[in-house]
């Protein structure tokens, strides 16, 4: 002790220690800054108020509804009585849509049949004729079961206002997912027989497709030689109008459901059910004693194996309609739902700050064009996935006996 007191340590002893020091604090210095500055950018202007306490008969001003993504993404993904394209506020105040009503078919046996417009809910807000659209507002105003109630149902009201539970409602309205399904089969019938008059005249005959005539040619082409030949083999031609009405009607729905505003028609679980169905149909009016065989006494199997096995094979059956429906569902919500999240972003921003809203904007922007061409892709590969599942299922249910290899063998090398 005596010799450090009359002899001091050297500073480089010291030396580690200041450095980290000086290295935490300014650590410290830049949280500190960066604290600050994050309290200057999302703090928002306060209004004082000089009574603490607000008198009685005062009401609390009713806070302005905030932007729900929620409510955005499902709006646009479950099916309504309007094809709706955007909404802005008035200088009124009041929202204010963009909308095309479609016509409204209910039945009661109180009333009959009743026919008008959807504008005449004014989006909900009003009720028509003993009727009210639901909104996600009003389930939870009127406190309803949702696993009862979905907003986007019609139901029947009293004279006050309250749904009426003794009246049945029986909904026969074109919706717009049935509309713009009945659209995108116009179109697809237009394009066909337009095609087919230009055959007809001798274009592509004696001279080369042009246009559409190209490119309905190129498709025609690409499903017969991918996906019946291969796996249909000599019976191709007989079950190729059907592929190719399954191929063509999904890729019409899945380009028209890009376009903003639109429907996401096979993003409809209900669509794909019954697409699914017709194909599960057909598998089974196209199957023969061997496809069957091979379910219920599987050859070569041990019978301790059987027991397990055939179980297997005959829920097997039922799965391939079911893997059909959830593919083509999932992979069409899950793309309009990231492009409706990346546009959501911007609003969820905004409703921070608004600086850093419009900071985000070029990036939500950027990414949304990305994943919109991705898009563009998986509405012709879905199309694609489920047209070559059927016809393997359906090759699975035709396929014949041992000594059938050869010809389907030499009918898929022609």
């Amino acid at each position: 002790m005596g010799l450090n007191f009359i002899f001091p340590p050297s500073p480089l002893i010291f030396a580690p220690k200041l450095r980290a020091l000086m290295r935490s604090k300014s650590i410290k210095a830049l949280l500190a800054a960066v604290f600050s500055l994050g309290i200057l950018v999302f703090s928002q202007p306060a209004n004082a108020q000089h009574d603490d306490h607000p008198a009685p008969a005062e009401q609390p001003a009713k806070k302005e509804k905030i932007f729900d993504a929620n409510e955005v993404i499902f709006g646009h993904i479950m099916d309504a009585h309007e094809f709706h394209f955007f909404s802005w506020k008035g200088s009124d105040g009041h929202q204010h849509h963009a909308t095309i009503p479609l016509p409204v078919i209910l039945y009661t046996k109180e009333k009959g049949i009743s026919v008008f417009m959807s504008s005449a809910f004014h989006h909900g807000e009003h009720n028509h004729e003993g009727f009210g659209l639901l909104t996600n507002e009003k389930i939870d105003e009127l406190k309803l079961d949702r696993n009862k109630y979905a907003a986007g149902h019609i139901v029947a009201v009293n004279e006050a206002g309250e749904i009426d539970q003794a009246v049945k409602v029986y909904d026969f309205s074109p919706t717009r997912n049935v509309v713009q399904m009945l659209l995108a089969l116009t179109l697809l019938v237009f394009i066909l027989i337009k095609v087919a008059k230009r055959y007809g005249t001798g274009v592509g005959i004696t001279s080369a497709p042009k246009g559409m005539q190209n490119t309905m040619e190129t498709i025609v082409n690409f499903v017969n030689d991918e996906i019946a030949k291969p796996n249909l083999g000599a019976k191709s031609s007989k079950y190729l109008p059907y592929l190719l009405t399954v191929f063509l009607f999904i890729l019409i729905n899945n380009i028209v459901g890009l376009i903003p505003g639109t429907a996401n028609v096979t993003g409809n679980i209900a669509f794909t059910f019954v697409l699914s169905m017709i194909s599960f149909v057909v598998i089974l009016a196209s199957s023969n004693k061997h496809y069957w065989g091979h379910i219920f006494n599987p050859p070569g199997v041990p019978g301790w194996v059987k027991v397990i096995l055939v179980p297997v094979e005959v829920l097997g059956i039922f799965t391939k309609p079911f893997a059909l429906m959830i593919r083509l569902f999932a992979n069409m919500v899950a793309g309009h739902i990231l492009i409706i999240c990346l546009i959501s972003l911007i609003f969820i921003m905004a409703a921070l700050n608004q600086y850093i809203g419009w900071g985000f904007s070029p990036f939500s922007i950027a990414f949304t064009i990305f994943i919109y061409f991705i898009e563009v892709l998986v509405a012709f590969l879905q199309a694609f996935i489920f047209t070559i599942l059927t016809g393997v299922f359906i090759g699975q249910a035709i396929e014949g006996a041992h000594d059938d290899h050869a010809d389907h063998a030499h009918a898929a090398a022609h």
